[in-house]
């Protein structure tokens, strides 16, 4: 099993990450605590329960939103992104 550490974007930063971690731990171990923000009244959010039972470490992973970082795993080179409200403002009429 390779166990070499390697790295992803997140809002154009640089984060390290080991194999087998989530986005949401890696995060977590750069000092981030809250990647979301919530869709009425723009409240932070990060992660909460970190077993997948809640939403609100929602993130964007390669494009696509509403990806919970507690349960993704962190691949080389992801691109994650911060999430406004429930990630699809492009919907809103």
């Amino acid at each position: 099993m390779n166990r070499t550490p390697f790295t992803f974007r997140f809002d154009g930063r640089t984060i390290a990450a080991e194999p087998g971690q989530s986005i949401a731990a890696a995060l977590i171990a750069d000092g981030q605590r809250s990647w979301r923000r919530t869709r009425e009244g723009g409240s932070p959010r990060g992660m909460f329960c970190g077993i997948g039972v809640c939403f609100d470490c929602l993130v964007t992973v390669n494009g696509r939103p509403n990806r919970r970082a507690c349960l993704v795993e962190a691949a080389p080179g992801d691109v994650v992104e911060t999430q406004e409200g429930a990630g699809r403002a492009h919907l809103a009429c």
